[in-house]
């Protein structure tokens, strides 16, 4: 049985229990298993009407819903190729992906997203919003028809990441990667969880088009859970709240800004609870180090009966662990909530390993590494400390893109870019990126040169741009030569009225001297040293965190 064979059984076993719930401030909107069948079964007729075909591709553009989610498995069960896109990209890099992938449709969210992509591409194919894909009330006792069936070849979907040229690839995902992958996250989901006869109560707010995201709403579609959906990510907080999961994933930055929001409260407070607090905290990351005290074990002991849980059930009353994936996750803050009681799972992978290579154990977390590789997954490190992954998980290909495709594939192994090292019990470490792009703590994947390039053009007298932020929540920017700071502003304020929210630059310094090869800072060829320039002027970068942060 493949994972789409297998996600609509588990609906029709649990026909009459909640599979999907959305939040809204109006109250909540939830789907059975079975609604959800029909849900899927309405959408695959408006597809084969639309004309879809084995192989076909069909974008999909909309924030998360209920009815994503039966568009994306409909897709797939018609045999089609789902490609599903950021819906909040500028129309024109949304363009021109769909221009790459050649769809034979496009499933939009609304009327007006629709009318931004005909805009900026008059030919485009035939484009649905999701109110003409689901024209009425879907009828409960419909007859579901089965998928089509699926080979461990056939590819399902074409997920687009940014290269380090700034040029979108689409990575093939295909029924096989799907399975291996979602049957792992399933064992994996079992130990954590154990035996049950309750479902599971799980919250998602990362766009669906995310690989990592859409693995989420896979495994929980296959397993004995609710998914409750966060669709507007304003609401991100209330909705935990109402949602009160047992688990939930997250970006780096969203677990940065609970633990800020956490502390800025406890030192608001002040008085026993502060000290309580700070003193149980202190004692925790002293026997993290190896050390250990007895008025310290005192303080720890109390901080773990009193304060520790009610932070705990704020967070949530139900919840178990955290699950954290897309970006380095720095050992403090895993630090900070397992000393709470909650334990941080991280998962490390990329959209060509079908989002997961490692993924931690349950009760074997070791903060500041990402686990071990996942079952059938093999890794190794190449020149320059370059993880290396081999297995079933690994995609095939970019799609139209040969050459990229020859480069990342080499010798059987996937070249990931990344930098690691490992333990001689099989855990990993990230410890950076031997290609430019920069990963932001939300995730989102950035290549710096089309920003650098068009504010040396727009910024007068700039000699040199350099874009940082990896592992941060936005990025800034370095700007060398004879530069006035109101021109470089105006300069970037223009450029990011025309960038989608991750892209733009909130903060820049600006440099008389330029780089140049005497001072170390360039290559022979006038290329940037970026690792060099970050280490040369770290105090000046973290000084632009900190003016933000304040």
């Amino acid at each position: 049985m493949n994972f789409l064979e297998n996600i609509f059984d588990h609906l029709r076993q649990s026909a009459e229990q909640p599979a999907l719930q959305e939040l809204h401030p109006e109250g909540m909107v939830a789907a059975t298993g079975r609604e959800l069948l029909a849900e899927i079964q309405t959408a695959r007729a408006s597809l084969r009407q639309a004309g879809l075909k084995k192989g076909d591709r069909c974008a999909l553009l909309a924030p998360n819903s209920i009815r994503w989610a039966a568009i994306d498995l409909a897709i797939i069960a018609e045999g089609g190729i789902v490609v599903p896109l950021y819906s909040r990209q500028a129309p024109d890099e949304l363009v021109a992906m769909m221009k790459d992938s050649t769809p034979a449709m496009i499933c939009c969210g609304d009327v007006s997203l629709r009318t931004n992509i005909i805009r900026a591409w008059p030919d485009a194919p035939p484009c649905h919003i999701l109110k003409e894909i689901f024209p009425a009330a879907t009828a409960q006792d419909a007859s579901v028809d089965p998928p089509l069936p699926l080979s461990d070849n056939d590819p399902v979907a074409i997920i687009y990441t940014s290269g380090t040229s700034g040029e979108p690839k689409g990575v093939i995902l295909t029924a096989g990667n799907l399975n291996h992958v979602l049957g792992c996250t399933t064992r994996r989901l079992d130990q954590l969880m154990g035996p049950r006869s309750e479902p599971e109560r799980v919250f998602h707010y990362a766009p669906f088009c995310f690989a990592a995201a859409w693995i989420l709403l896979l495994s929980g579609l296959s397993r004995h859970s609710v998914l409750t959906l966060c669709v507007d990510l304003a609401h991100v907080a209330s909705d935990l709240r109402l949602a009160a999961p047992e688990y939930f994933t997250n970006v780096p930055i969203m677990l940065e800004r609970m633990r800020a929001r956490i502390e800025e409260q406890i030192s608001s407070r002040g008085g026993p609870v502060l000290w309580i607090f700070r003193a149980g905290e202190r004692e925790w990351l002293r026997r993290a180090e190896g050390g250990r005290s007895r008025v310290g074990g005192f303080w720890l002991a109390l901080a773990r009966r009193t304060v520790f849980p009610i932070i705990r059930k704020r967070l949530g009353p139900n919840l178990q662990a955290l699950i954290c994936g897309s970006a380095a996750l720095v050992p403090e803050t895993q630090q900070f909530f397992l000393m709470l009681g909650l334990p941080v799972l991280q998962v490390y992978g990329l959209t060509e390993t079908t989002a997961i290579c490692t993924m931690d154990s349950p009760g074997r977390i070791r903060p500041g590494w990402v686990g071990t590789a996942i079952e059938g997954v093999e890794m190794k490190l190449g020149e320059m400390d370059e993880i290396l992954v081999r297995g079933p998980n690994v995609f095939p290909g970019y799609w139209n893109r040969p050459e990229a495709t020859r480069e990342a594939l080499r010798d059987g192994w996937l070249h990931t870019g990344d930098q690691g090292e490992v333990t001689a019990d099989g855990y990993w470490r990230i410890t950076g990126r031997i290609k430019n792009v920069i990963v932001l703590s939300s995730g989102h994947n950035v290549a710096p040169e089309p920003i650098e390039e068009r504010l040396l053009q727009s910024v007068p007298g700039a000699r040199q741009v350099v874009v940082v932020g990896n592992g941060r929540g936005f990025l800034a920017v370095i700007i060398t030569g004879e530069v006035e700071e109101i021109q470089a502003g105006k300069a970037l304020e223009d450029l990011n009225s025309q960038l989608p929210h991750y892209k733009r630059v909130h903060a820049l310094h600006l440099l008389r001297e330029p780089f140049t090869v005497e001072n170390g800072l360039l290559t022979v060829n006038g290329k940037l040293k970026r690792d060099v320039i970050a280490k040369r002027y770290q105090s000046e970068i973290e000084a632009i965190y900190r003016k933000h942060r304040a």
